[in-house]
Protein backbone atom coordinates (compact mmCIF):
# COMPACT_ATOMS: atom_id res chain seq x y z
CA UNK A 1 0.00 0.00 0.00
CA UNK A 2 2.86 2.36 -0.77
CA UNK A 3 2.11 4.97 -3.41
CA UNK A 4 4.74 5.91 -5.91
CA UNK A 5 5.97 9.52 -5.75
CA UNK A 6 3.91 12.06 -7.64
CA UNK A 7 4.94 11.97 -11.28
CA UNK A 8 7.05 14.69 -12.83
CA UNK A 9 4.59 16.51 -15.08
CA UNK A 10 7.18 16.62 -17.85
CA UNK A 11 6.80 12.87 -18.36
CA UNK A 12 3.20 12.39 -17.22
CA UNK A 13 0.92 11.31 -20.06
CA UNK A 14 -2.14 11.83 -17.88
CA UNK A 15 -3.67 15.19 -17.00
CA UNK A 16 -1.57 16.66 -14.24
CA UNK A 17 -2.60 19.82 -12.33
CA UNK A 18 0.95 21.14 -12.58
CA UNK A 19 0.94 21.30 -16.39
CA UNK A 20 -2.70 21.95 -17.24
CA UNK A 21 -4.83 24.98 -18.08
CA UNK A 22 -8.62 25.09 -18.43
CA UNK A 23 -10.21 27.08 -21.24
CA UNK A 24 -13.93 27.80 -20.85
CA UNK A 25 -15.48 29.47 -23.86
CA UNK A 26 -18.86 31.09 -24.60
CA UNK A 27 -21.12 29.87 -21.81
CA UNK A 28 -23.52 32.69 -22.56
CA UNK A 29 -27.34 32.77 -22.69
CA UNK A 30 -27.61 32.74 -26.49
CA UNK A 31 -25.32 29.73 -26.77
CA UNK A 32 -26.96 27.86 -23.88
CA UNK A 33 -30.40 28.39 -25.38
CA UNK A 34 -29.35 26.95 -28.73
CA UNK A 35 -28.00 23.67 -27.33
CA UNK A 36 -30.00 20.64 -28.45
CA UNK A 37 -27.55 17.80 -27.83
CA UNK A 38 -28.32 17.54 -24.11
CA UNK A 39 -30.65 18.97 -21.48
CA UNK A 40 -29.72 22.62 -21.00
CA UNK A 41 -30.22 22.67 -17.24
CA UNK A 42 -27.97 19.62 -16.95
CA UNK A 43 -25.39 21.33 -19.14
CA UNK A 44 -25.29 24.28 -16.75
CA UNK A 45 -24.93 21.99 -13.74
CA UNK A 46 -22.16 20.07 -15.50
CA UNK A 47 -20.07 23.08 -16.48
CA UNK A 48 -20.39 24.52 -12.98
CA UNK A 49 -19.21 21.32 -11.31
CA UNK A 50 -16.41 21.03 -13.88
CA UNK A 51 -15.24 24.52 -12.98
CA UNK A 52 -15.37 23.65 -9.28
CA UNK A 53 -13.13 20.63 -9.94
CA UNK A 54 -10.69 22.86 -11.80
CA UNK A 55 -10.70 25.30 -8.88
CA UNK A 56 -10.15 22.52 -6.34
CA UNK A 57 -6.93 21.49 -8.08
CA UNK A 58 -5.73 25.09 -8.51
CA UNK A 59 -5.64 24.87 -12.30
CA UNK A 60 -5.66 28.27 -14.03
CA UNK A 61 -8.78 29.15 -16.03
CA UNK A 62 -8.84 31.19 -19.22
CA UNK A 63 -12.40 32.48 -19.66
CA UNK A 64 -13.68 33.86 -22.93
CA UNK A 65 -16.89 35.26 -24.36
CA UNK A 66 -17.96 36.40 -27.80
CA UNK A 67 -19.60 39.68 -28.81
CA UNK A 68 -20.29 41.11 -25.37
CA UNK A 69 -18.46 44.38 -26.08
CA UNK A 70 -20.30 44.77 -29.39
CA UNK A 71 -23.64 44.50 -27.61
CA UNK A 72 -24.71 41.50 -29.65
CA UNK A 73 -24.46 39.03 -26.81
CA UNK A 74 -24.71 38.77 -23.03
CA UNK A 75 -21.93 37.86 -20.62
CA UNK A 76 -21.12 34.46 -19.10
CA UNK A 77 -24.12 32.95 -17.30
CA UNK A 78 -24.31 33.92 -13.60
CA UNK A 79 -24.16 30.33 -12.37
CA UNK A 80 -20.71 29.93 -13.90
CA UNK A 81 -19.48 33.43 -13.11
CA UNK A 82 -20.21 32.75 -9.44
CA UNK A 83 -17.46 30.10 -9.34
CA UNK A 84 -15.01 32.25 -11.30
CA UNK A 85 -14.17 35.02 -8.84
CA UNK A 86 -11.41 37.35 -10.00
CA UNK A 87 -11.01 35.50 -13.31
CA UNK A 88 -10.55 37.86 -16.22
CA UNK A 89 -12.80 37.37 -19.25
CA UNK A 90 -11.43 37.78 -22.76
CA UNK A 91 -14.15 39.03 -25.09
CA UNK A 92 -13.79 38.34 -28.80
CA UNK A 93 -15.40 38.86 -32.16
CA UNK A 94 -13.76 35.75 -33.65
CA UNK A 95 -15.69 32.48 -33.56
CA UNK A 96 -12.37 30.68 -33.09
CA UNK A 97 -10.91 31.81 -29.76
CA UNK A 98 -7.43 30.76 -30.92
CA UNK A 99 -7.61 33.59 -33.49
CA UNK A 100 -8.09 36.20 -30.75
CA UNK A 101 -4.70 37.59 -29.73
CA UNK A 102 -5.59 38.28 -26.09
CA UNK A 103 -7.02 34.80 -25.52
CA UNK A 104 -4.16 33.13 -27.37
CA UNK A 105 -1.53 35.08 -25.43
CA UNK A 106 -3.26 34.31 -22.12
CA UNK A 107 -3.12 30.57 -22.80
CA UNK A 108 0.52 30.73 -23.91
CA UNK A 109 1.48 32.83 -20.88
CA UNK A 110 0.49 30.02 -18.50
CA UNK A 111 3.37 27.91 -19.82
CA UNK A 112 1.15 24.82 -19.63
CA UNK A 113 1.17 22.10 -22.26
CA UNK A 114 -2.15 20.36 -21.61
CA UNK A 115 -5.44 22.16 -22.27
CA UNK A 116 -8.73 21.02 -20.79
CA UNK A 117 -11.42 22.64 -22.91
CA UNK A 118 -15.13 23.31 -22.53
CA UNK A 119 -16.88 25.45 -25.11
CA UNK A 120 -20.20 26.10 -26.82
CA UNK A 121 -20.88 25.01 -29.47
CA UNK A 122 -18.96 21.74 -29.81
CA UNK A 123 -18.94 22.01 -33.59
CA UNK A 124 -17.42 25.48 -33.68
CA UNK A 125 -16.03 27.13 -30.57
CA UNK A 126 -14.65 23.86 -29.22
CA UNK A 127 -13.51 22.29 -32.47
CA UNK A 128 -11.61 25.21 -33.98
CA UNK A 129 -9.30 26.12 -31.05
CA UNK A 130 -8.79 22.44 -30.29
CA UNK A 131 -7.48 21.76 -33.78
CA UNK A 132 -5.32 24.89 -33.77
CA UNK A 133 -3.86 24.20 -30.32
CA UNK A 134 -2.91 20.65 -31.26
CA UNK A 135 -1.15 21.92 -34.37
CA UNK A 136 1.05 23.97 -32.04
CA UNK A 137 1.91 20.96 -29.90
CA UNK A 138 -0.64 21.22 -27.09
CA UNK A 139 -2.47 18.16 -25.79
CA UNK A 140 -6.19 18.93 -25.64
CA UNK A 141 -8.87 17.27 -23.51
CA UNK A 142 -12.52 18.18 -24.28
CA UNK A 143 -14.91 17.56 -21.37
CA UNK A 144 -17.65 15.91 -23.40
CA UNK A 145 -20.43 15.98 -20.79
CA UNK A 146 -19.92 19.68 -20.07
CA UNK A 147 -20.23 20.81 -23.71
CA UNK A 148 -22.98 20.76 -26.29
CA UNK A 149 -23.92 21.39 -29.88
CA UNK A 150 -26.90 22.53 -31.89
CA UNK A 151 -27.90 18.89 -32.38
CA UNK A 152 -26.80 15.46 -31.21
CA UNK A 153 -25.34 14.87 -34.67
CA UNK A 154 -23.43 18.16 -34.62
CA UNK A 155 -21.98 17.44 -31.17
CA UNK A 156 -21.01 13.84 -31.87
CA UNK A 157 -19.52 14.65 -35.28
CA UNK A 158 -17.40 17.40 -33.75
CA UNK A 159 -16.09 15.10 -31.00
CA UNK A 160 -15.28 12.48 -33.65
CA UNK A 161 -13.44 15.07 -35.74
CA UNK A 162 -11.22 16.39 -32.94
CA UNK A 163 -10.59 12.87 -31.64
CA UNK A 164 -9.45 11.74 -35.07
CA UNK A 165 -7.07 14.71 -35.08
CA UNK A 166 -5.58 13.69 -31.73
CA UNK A 167 -7.74 15.25 -29.01
CA UNK A 168 -8.39 13.12 -25.92
CA UNK A 169 -12.05 13.33 -24.84
CA UNK A 170 -12.74 13.07 -21.13
CA UNK A 171 -15.73 13.21 -18.80
CA UNK A 172 -16.35 14.97 -15.51
CA UNK A 173 -15.76 11.82 -13.48
CA UNK A 174 -12.65 10.83 -15.43
CA UNK A 175 -11.28 14.36 -15.15
CA UNK A 176 -11.68 14.40 -11.39
CA UNK A 177 -10.15 10.95 -10.93
CA UNK A 178 -7.23 11.76 -13.21
CA UNK A 179 -6.43 14.94 -11.30
CA UNK A 180 -6.86 13.31 -7.86
CA UNK A 181 -5.03 10.10 -8.81
CA UNK A 182 -4.29 8.96 -5.25
CA UNK A 183 -6.35 8.99 -2.04
CA UNK A 184 -3.10 9.74 -0.18
CA UNK A 185 -3.26 13.26 -1.62
CA UNK A 186 -5.48 14.19 1.25
CA UNK A 187 -5.59 17.95 0.63
CA UNK A 188 -8.00 17.56 -2.28
CA UNK A 189 -9.95 14.49 -1.09
CA UNK A 190 -12.80 16.46 0.58
CA UNK A 191 -13.42 18.58 -2.52
CA UNK A 192 -13.08 15.53 -4.76
CA UNK A 193 -15.64 13.58 -2.75
CA UNK A 194 -18.08 16.48 -2.44
CA UNK A 195 -17.90 17.34 -6.13
CA UNK A 196 -18.36 13.75 -7.24
CA UNK A 197 -21.46 13.71 -5.06
CA UNK A 198 -22.64 17.00 -6.56
CA UNK A 199 -22.10 15.57 -10.04
CA UNK A 200 -24.19 12.52 -9.16
CA UNK A 201 -21.27 10.13 -9.48
CA UNK A 202 -21.20 9.25 -5.78
CA UNK A 203 -24.41 8.61 -3.86
CA UNK A 204 -25.29 11.13 -1.21
CA UNK A 205 -25.22 9.28 2.10
CA UNK A 206 -27.52 10.37 4.89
Amino acid sequence: MTSKPKRDFHVDELMNPDDTVFTVIDYQPTQINSINSMDRAQLIRNIVVTQKIINAFHIPTILSTVNVATGRNQDTIPELKAVLPNVKSYDRTSINAWEDEDFYNAVKATGKHKIIIAALWTEACLTFPTLDAMREGFEVFPVVDAVGGTSVTAHETAIQRVTAAGAQPTTIAQLACELQRDWNRTETVPDFTNLMTEAGVFLKLS
